[in-house]
C-alpha cells in the first residue's frame, strides 16, 4: 500500500540529540560519564516528554543532587544546545513530501515547554500537518497508546501510515499495530525509502 501519510520522530532524525556530546564539549568525558552515572538524567528528560513541567522537574534535579547542581542547571539553561543542530536534508525531505500534497505528522518524545524553546529555534515545527508531542498527550513512545492515539485521531488505516525515528524500540511497536517502517540512519536511506514507495522523485529527494 502506498502510504497516505508520513509520520517523522524529531529527535535524530530532523534534530540532532546528543546531550552526552554536548556535556563532552563543556565539561570533558570523564566528569560527563560520573555526571551520567550519578544522575540518571535520561529519567530525567523522559519526565518531561511525559508532560511534567520542564522548569519544575530540572529544579527538583538540582535540588536532589546538589554535587552536580551546576550541570543539571546547564541542562536547563542550554537545553537548546542540547538539540543543535538541525539535520538540513531531512527538513528538505519534510518539505518535499508537503509540497506534493502528502500529509506529514510528527510523533515525538518531547515535553510540552521543551518542544516550546525548538520551535522558535526551528520554524518548520510548526509546519506538520498533525502533531503528536508526548508531553501534551501524557504518554511516551514506544507506549502502544501513543501510536493508537494516531490511528483514532486520523482515522488512516495502520498500513498507510509510513513513521521513521531512530530508535528500534519505537519503530518495533508501530510495526507491530501493522504501520509501515523506517529505521532511521541517516537521511540519504530515509530518502531512497521515500523515492522507492513513489512518494518523492529523485530529484525531490535531493
Amino acid at each position: 500500500m502506498k502510504p497516505q501519510a508520513v509520520i517523522f520522530d524529531i529527535g535524530n532524525v530532523l534534530i540532532e540529540w546528543h546531550p552526552e556530546r554536548f556535556f563532552d564539549a563543556q565539561i570533558g568525558a570523564e566528569r560527563r560519564k560520573a555526571l551520567f552515572a550519578a544522575v540518571d538524567l535520561h529519567s530525567m528528560n523522559d519526565r518531561v516528554d511525559k508532560g511534567e513541567n520542564f522548569h519544575t522537574v530540572l529544579a527538583e534535579t538540582a535540588n536532589a543532587y546538589p554535587d552536580w547542581r551546576a550541570e543539571i542547571e546547564m541542562w536547563h539553561a542550554r537545553w537548546i544546545d542540547l538539540a543543535s543542530p538541525e539535520i538540513p536534508h531531512s527538513v528538505r525531505l519534510m518539505a518535499a513530501l508537503q509540497g506534493n500534497g502528502v500529509p506529514v505528522f510528527s510523533l515525538t518524545n518531547f515535553g510540552v515547554e521543551t518542544y516550546d524553546i525548538a520551535a522558535e529555534r526551528y520554524p518548520f515545527l510548526r509546519q506538520f500537518d498533525r502533531d503528536f508531542i508526548s508531553g501534551h498527550l501524557r504518554m511516551i513512545k514506544p507506549d502502544p497508546a501513543i501510536y493508537r492515539t494516531v490511528e483514532d485521531s486520523t482515522s488512516l488505516p495502520p498500513g498507510a501510515l509510513l513513521f521513521t525515528d531512530d530508535r528500534a524500540d519505537n519503530i518495533a511497536a508501530a510495526k507491530a499495530r501493522g504501520w509501515q517502517t523506517h529505521l532511521f540512519e541517516g537521511p540519504a536511506g530515509w530518502a531512497a525509502r521515500l523515492v522507492a514507495l513513489g512518494l518523492l522523485s529523485e530529484q525531490d529527494a535531493t
